[in-house]
């Protein structure tokens, strides 16, 4: 049986919570530090006209903290934190980072997963949608001081940049990849 006995909150920042969690765990007294953090959204994005998936590259601190250059190649993505389902925040994240106004009836939901579950268990959705270069409405890039640069994967690249030891790709985007390969590659005629 595990029974939660006490929380505190060590540290509270603007998304993420630092806290110290004593709890029983079959008759063991157990503490752990949990880092409290929003859910997200990520979205692979397959261009058809350029026959590319849309990835952003984007610098991320932890990242630098630990290989001194910080910049990561993910998926499309976004937090969790308004008050509207989260096929509607990963319409507005291919808009805001990539600059493709989707209509949501286009996007499909692949899974979720989740991340991180030593430290704070957040669940990502995972999404696709195709895009043409008729519905680019801007250069994307992020809003507020995000500073998000897209980058395209050419389709017949796609397999070897998944084990591109170089790049820092997340596992999600890995996963996305993968399952692109393995789900669309044939029936889009591509590669």
């Amino acid at each position: 049986m595990i029974k939660i006995t006490k929380i505190n909150t060590l540290g509270k920042g603007r998304f993420l919570e630092l806290k110290e969690v004593f709890f029983d765990y079959f008759g063991k007294k157990r503490r752990w530090e949990v880092c409290s953090s929003h859910n997200s959204v990520s979205i692979l994005i397959y261009n058809t006209d350029l026959n590319s998936l849309i990835m952003v590259k984007q610098f991320r601190l932890p990242v630098y903290m630990k290989n001194g250059d910080g910049y990561t190649l993910e998926l499309c993505a976004g937090l969790c934190d308004k008050d509207k389902p989260n096929i509607e925040i990963a319409k507005e994240e291919v808009l805001e980072e990539c600059g493709y106004d989707v209509d949501v009836k286009n996007i499909q939901r692949i899974t979720s997963t989740w991340a991180s579950v030593g430290s704070s268990a957040a669940n990502q959705e995972i999404f696709y949608v195709e895009v043409d270069e008729s519905m680019k409405i801007s250069d994307g890039g992020g809003i507020d001081d995000e500073d998000i640069e897209t980058v395209l994967i050419p389709a017949d690249e796609v397999y070897e940049k998944i084990f591109d030891e170089t790049a820092v790709l997340t596992p999600g985007a890995k996963f996305a990849m993968l399952w692109w390969i393995y789900n669309k590659v044939d029936k889009l005629g591509s590669c």
